[in-house]
């Protein structure tokens, strides 16, 4: 007779796991365990202990028991996984998460990329490695590209750069200096604040150069290097590459950064080595560059995924060099859980940082990896172990804090965005050093950041407030970027949002500022934005009313003189009345802004109660028509001088071009013209029409032939010259001439003549 099981003692969560265990059991026919060890490939008394309430079963052990019965395993896991995080909540209750008085240091970083100093850590490697360093000594440019979580700025940084460093007595080959940064959103200003550091210049001037000419680099690094005799380069490298698409927005500074680099690079005389890391799902922005893309050709190295004999290195040897070992088990549980999936090696690194934690002596168990996670969900229960541990005051603060620290993807995945401390509430800094302990975000020099962008697809909350408003979040991060570049362009007054744009973020913003941490200079954006909108609207106003009250008086004028005319003049008066009364009828249907005008001149002229009715009538029709194509805020309106085409120009960088002869039935003709790379500020036709002149944020004009509207091209290349924003453009009378005036301080005359030819006239 099988024995009967002891009492489950206690409450709570895991005494409910395990009579929801024995429940199941009974649901099956209550089969002895010795029956259900040969259906579980476990034994009895492991089955046993699973369903005693002592303490929680691994998970292999959970979905044995509940397989044998016949019970749904999908949903057991998800259960397992959730107390398990439950469990270590409580634990993290009783001590600081992450907090620990091991003395012996983990040899897995985690989430962090592996630095310079972990070289003695990183295996797994060693050919890249070798491949890497071998290419950078052959040639001067090389860009280094890979999915998220393949490894490329740990290879460039662990890998890379100490073997560089240390040169190659053998080969001949001395030691190189190295410099190493991110572009964030001002690159010119990043590279000028590393290479001053390291050759002892002023970083402002070198930034003011390197502004005014990308060659400057070149020129630079000669300088720091003239003491160097032994024929050493400089190895610049250039990591996470693609935030100069994530985060600058000044297409200007992002065009002569990777003029910098390149023109570094291919000097007859250079001593650079230029090697960027730049994330795979950017190759197709990095082809927008022309020079990029012929550099490109020859100089590029994929980092895939390791092999099983390298991922066996990059789990054994760290730990064998910490004198402890890997359990056999646990190394063939993480290759298998690998296998197939791509881009694991951060959340690999992360379920071993977290199995060290729980390491029984100097051994990493399968025990110790299940109730981590494993590499499926590790991340998501250090995170929510955390997050459960916070009162729903400083949830908020955090949710509002991660979401300012990543990119939207816009044809890409999401990334994640440096923020400096100073820009977040002081009272977020707990929450960020709680995060900073676990190495979900890292800490450096007055900025933080997340440590890497597995965060984002392995925790499903923060996967869900990503998810959950999109574009909400677009509109705040936008609203994040344009107060930033108003602050440090010295608050320009054209970055100032108007119309929809403001409207939109002014809305966001009532609804949902409160959570989101909006800082000081957001609001004072806004703010002078809205004034100036106010503004705006007012002087608009003022020109209404006072045409009004021109027109009011002139009606005045011509009733009293209609007043002092003879019966038979009277009597044709109401005669022609009735005529514009009859014409504004016809033409209602297709021009209800005219025809009003019309009733209102017919009732100026016989105010009688058909006219008036008639006028009144007006009310219920739109006098306007709305126009929608553009997907951003509309800058830029102007007419052809035959007054049957108008164009658009707006934030979406593109202008269109619409049939207006039916004034009540616009119609767009054409497709969109396409060219600029910022907002579009200003339109001005030629006094033929057969020119479109454009004014843009990209610092350029542009001349379109509009001969036909429905097949609109550009005449040529763009027109260059300005150091800022080109704000308008105008025809001289005899449209032989163009003037475009900029923030830049400066006007420039061409000679457009020939649009096709156009060429600058004289000094500035």
């Amino acid at each position: 007779m099988p024995r009967t099981e002891q009492p489950i003692e206690g409450e709570g969560a895991l005494a409910q796991f395990a009579i929801d265990l024995r429940q199941l059991r009974k649901k099956a026919g209550s089969p002895p365990y010795r029956q259900l060890a040969r259906e579980a490939l476990f034994s009895a008394s492991a089955l046993a202990d699973a369903a005693s309430g002592r303490k929680l079963p691994s998970l292999a052990v959970t979905l044995a028991y509940v397989r044998a019965c016949g019970g749904d395993t999908e949903r057991w896991e998800s259960r397992w996984h959730e107390l398990a995080a439950e469990s270590a909540c409580a634990e993290a209750n009783l001590v600081a998460y992450a907090a620990t008085d091991d003395e012996q240091p983990c040899p897995y970083v985690g989430l962090a990329f592996f630095q310079p100093e972990d070289a003695h850590l990183f295996y797994g490697r060693e050919r890249l490695t070798d491949d890497t360093v071998t290419r950078i000594r052959q040639q001067r440019f090389l860009a280094v590209f890979g999915a998220s979580g393949s490894g490329k700025s740990s290879l460039l940084r662990a890998g890379v750069l100490p073997r560089i460093s240390s040169g190659d007595a053998e080969g001949g080959v001395p030691p190189w200096p190295t410099l190493l940064f991110t572009p964030g959103p001002h690159p010119l200003e990043a590279c000028s604040a590393h290479l001053a550091a390291f050759g002892r210049m002023s970083a402002a001037t070198l930034h003011r150069e390197l502004t005014e000419d990308p060659r400057a680099l070149h020129v630079s690094v000669l300088q720091a290097l003239a003491a160097r005799t032994d024929g050493a380069d400089l190895l610049i490298i250039v990591d996470q590459f693609e935030e100069l698409f994530t985060l600058c927005e000044n297409p200007r500074e992002r065009d002569f950064f990777i003029t910098a680099l390149l023109a570094a690079a291919r000097a007859a005389n250079s001593r650079s080595r230029i090697v960027l890391g730049v994330r795979a799902d950017f190759y197709a922005r990095c082809s927008e560059h022309p020079e990029l893309v012929d550099a490109l050709r020859d100089a590029q190295l994929l980092v895939g995924p390791m092999n099983t004999e390298e991922l066996r290195r990059a789990i054994v040897r760290p730990a064998a060099d910490a004198q402890c070992a890997v359990e056999g088990a646990l190394l063939a549980r993480i290759i298998a859980d690998t296998a197939g999936q791509k881009n694991t090696l951060p959340l690999v690194s992360h379920a071993l940082r977290e199995t060290w934690r729980r390491r029984r002596g100097n051994s990493l168990t399968l025990t110790g990896y299940e109730a981590a996670g494993g590499i499926r969900h590790a991340l998501a229960q250090t995170a929510e172990t955390i997050y459960s541990g916070m009162s729903p005051e400083q949830q908020r603060l955090l949710r509002a804090t991660l979401l300012r620290l990543v990119a939207l993807g816009d044809g890409t995945e999401d990334t994640k965005r440096r923020v400096a401390r100073s820009a977040l509430p002081a009272e977020a800094g707990p929450l960020i050093e709680a995060l900073a302990r676990a190495r979900l975000l890292t800490l450096d020099a007055g900025s933080v950041e997340i440590t890497h962008e597995a965060l984002l697809q392995a925790w499903p909350r923060l996967r869900g407030w990503l998810d959950g408003d999109r574009a909400g979040l677009r509109t705040h991060h936008q609203l994040l970027e344009a107060a930033g570049a108003w602050i440090h362009d010295d608050r320009d007054p054209g970055i100032l949002y108007r119309g929809s744009r403001l409207t939109a973020a002014t809305e966001w913003v009532r609804n949902h500022g409160d959570d989101m941490l909006l800082g000081e200079h957001v609001r004072e954006f806004l703010a002078v934005s809205t004034r100036q909108e106010q503004h705006r609207v007012q002087l608009r106003r003022a020109a209404i009313v006072l045409l009004t009250v021109l027109a009011v008086v002139a009606s005045g004028a011509a009733v009293v003189a209609f007043q002092q005319r003879s019966t038979a003049r009277a009597q044709r008066d109401r005669a022609v009345s009735g005529q514009v009364l009859a014409e504004a009828n016809q033409i209602k249907g297709h021009d209800s802004a005219l025809a009003a005008q019309l009733d209102l001149v017919a009732r100026q002229l016989n105010p009688t109660a058909d006219t008036a009715t008639a006028l009144i009538d007006t009310q219920n029709v739109a006098l306007s028509t709305a126009i929608t194509a553009h997907t951003d805020a509309v800058y830029a309106v102007a007419f052809s001088p035959d007054g049957h085409t108008m164009a658009t120009g707006a934030g979406d960088n593109t202008i269109r071009l619409w049939d207006v002869s039916q004034p009540g039935r616009p119609r767009a003709v054409g497709p969109p013209l396409t060219g600029h790379t910022n907002w579009v500020y200003w339109l001005a036709f030629s006094p033929d029409g057969h020119t479109l002149a454009s004014a843009s944020r990209d610092e350029t004009a542009r001349l379109w032939n509009v001969t036909d509207p429905a097949r609109p091209v550009p005449w040529a290349p763009p027109l260059t010259g300005h150091h800022g924003y080109v704000f308008s453009v105008s025809f001289s009378g005899d449209g032989r001439k163009l003037v475009t005036a900029s923030y830049d301080h400066t006007l420039q005359l061409w000679d457009v003549s020939d649009p096709a030819r156009a060429t600058p006239l004289g000094p500035r």
